[in-house]
């Protein structure tokens, strides 16, 4: 198992249960895959971002770092990508 890091940016005019349902969402999708989940919390409220993704200007940037075996990261971060209210995701691995 591997330790990762996964920062999600997530739509920012979603409400707070919303937010929350969505967090438990990204936890879960890592634990139904046999991942450990060391910490997870927002990292970032309403960034402005760099550069438009899927219209809109702003995201809440939410942090998860889990350990998991490498075969199940694609199964995750594909997961992810089916969100609507996931803008965008970056799965990385820590050394």
């Amino acid at each position: 198992m591997r330790n990762y890091e996964a920062m999600c940016i997530v739509k920012p005019d979603l409400s707070e249960t919303a937010n929350k349902e969505l967090f438990a969402k990204i936890k879960e999708t890592i634990e139904k895959n046999k991942g450990k989940i060391t910490s997870a919390d927002i990292w970032s409220e309403k960034r402005k971002l760099f550069f438009p993704i899927k219209k809109h200007k702003e995201g809440v940037y939410y942090l998860a770092c889990f350990s998991a075996d490498a075969k199940v990261i694609p199964g995750i971060s594909h997961e992810y990508k089916l969100n609507e209210d996931i803008l965008r995701v970056l799965i990385t691995v820590l050394l």
